[in-house]
């Protein structure tokens, strides 16, 4: 009797340990993955070594469960179509993964691993000798979301931003950019209102998709012309005749207002609900230019030309809906730029060169993985070398990736003329 009093009591002080160890994990990633910006100069956080086994072997478990998936727009989806994954417990795990990966980066065995991948690969022994992730904030997740992020980590100028400004307005605030990205805003929101609506409608869902499928019928009547069709031959109507009511871009605005607002408690929408919000911005500085094509080719044209200049005007440098624009003009798309280890910028050979370094997390080493972490990663870096060149900056910047996995076979790798390192995770 006695026996089973000590083995019942040593189970409940097993149980109890392990809760308590769970609890003190998870509170500490929801501490990292929730802190935001901090000072570079903050100091590091010593976990005991118990922590990193107990978390490493947390990763070697999620790594196959999670190997298809991986966080884009902080949204979790497939790799393969890059289709959306309704799956919170997969992506509370996933973020998980990512912020394990993050402190286990931190750890001095994996800052030495770093430093002699670098230096197989390397001849140059100024950029073997630099540390690379070694401040805590460098190896903290980034979203790019304006201009002003790029810039303040290039450490660009203020006369040098205005430099920015003035040469990509006129070329992301032309016509068909405009459009394309407010169409490809709509249609992504139009995609998964659909799949929410097949799984648990309600009132608001039903009248949002009523409303998107609305704008995305306004938005392309602002579409170029059709050369097969006799449209772009019309005259501009008379002035004072009697022609039916020409819509303008504040009818657009309005049905995003309404859109906005009735979406704003769906989580699963946020991303796109966001994008939408930005893009309020420029529909406000335009709300009173002609979108009908029925005024005449001429008088559309000019119409046109007046959503470039009032655009180009009034978007300045830290708008989001100018960096919006920016986005879909260098890569067709409007998901704002995920940095999952944001790395820094070393000044080399007394600042005639500059290395950018970031990198991203990977769940397995498999040549799909792997290929698709690059490109995520290389859309990054080649963000900040367009902003760079831009703006004039002296020196050249050079591009350099870091990807990191579970147990992989640390190498260098080649990707658009640029250097990957992959990083095997290790205790």
């Amino acid at each position: 009797m006695a026996c089973k009093r000590v083995r019942n009591s040593l189970f409940g002080a097993k149980h109890l340990v392990r809760s308590r160890q769970n609890n003190w994990m998870n509170g500490r990633l929801a501490y990292y993955h929730s802190r935001g910006e901090e000072s570079p100069e903050a100091e590091e956080e010593i976990l005991p070594s118990e922590w990193y086994e107990m978390a490493f072997l947390k990763m070697k478990k999620w790594s196959q469960l999670l190997k298809e998936l991986d966080l884009i727009g902080g949204r979790l989806v497939n790799i393969n179509d890059h289709s959306r994954v309704f799956d919170d417990k997969l992506e509370r795990k996933m973020h998980a993964f990512k912020s394990i990966a993050r402190l286990i980066i931190g750890l001095p065995s994996m800052k030495e691993t770093i430093k002699n991948d670098l230096m197989a690969s390397f001849a140059d022994t100024q950029c073997t000798e630099l540390e690379y992730f070694c401040k805590r904030h460098e190896r903290d997740a980034l979203t790019v979301s304006s201009l002003t992020k790029v810039s303040d980590i290039l450490s660009i100028s203020a006369q040098q931003r205005k430099v920015v400004r003035h040469t990509i307005c006129p070329q992301v605030t032309q016509h068909q950019i405009w459009t394309g990205a407010l169409f490809e805003i709509l249609n992504g929101l139009k995609s998964e209102i659909e799949i929410l609506i097949h799984q648990q409608p309600s009132k608001e869902l039903k009248l949002a998709q009523q409303i998107v499928v609305g704008c995305l019928k306004f938005l392309e009547s602002a579409m170029s012309y059709d050369p097969e069709t006799s449209s772009w031959m019309r005259l501009t109507p008379t002035k004072g005749a009697n022609s039916p009511y020409s819509p303008k871009w504040e009818d657009a605005l309005e049905m995003s207002i309404d859109l906005v607002n009735c979406l704003s408690d769906e989580m699963e929408l946020a991303s796109h609900v966001s994008k939408l919000e930005v893009m309020k911005e420029g529909l406000y500085q335009i709300r009173d230019v002609l979108i009908d094509k029925n005024i005449g080719y001429k008088e559309s044209r000019h119409q046109e030309n007046l959503v470039q200049k009032k655009l180009t005007k009034t978007l300045g440098h830290s708008s989001r809906c100018l960096f919006t624009l920016l986005l879909y003009y260098l890569y067709g798309t409007v998901k704002d730029v995920e940095i999952e280890v944001r790395g820094g910028l070393h000044a080399v050979g007394g600042g005639r060169k500059f290395c950018l370094y970031m990198g991203k997390i990977l769940t397995l080493d498999k040549e799909m993985v792997v290929w698709n972490g690059m490109r995520q990663l290389d859309r990054a870096l080649r963000l900040f070398k367009f902003v760079w060149e831009t703006a004039a900056m002296r020196g050249d910047l050079e591009l350099q990736g870091h990807l990191w996995c579970v147990g992989a076979q640390s190498r260098p790798l080649q990707y658009r003329g640029n250097t990957y390192f992959l990083h095997g995770i290790n205790l």
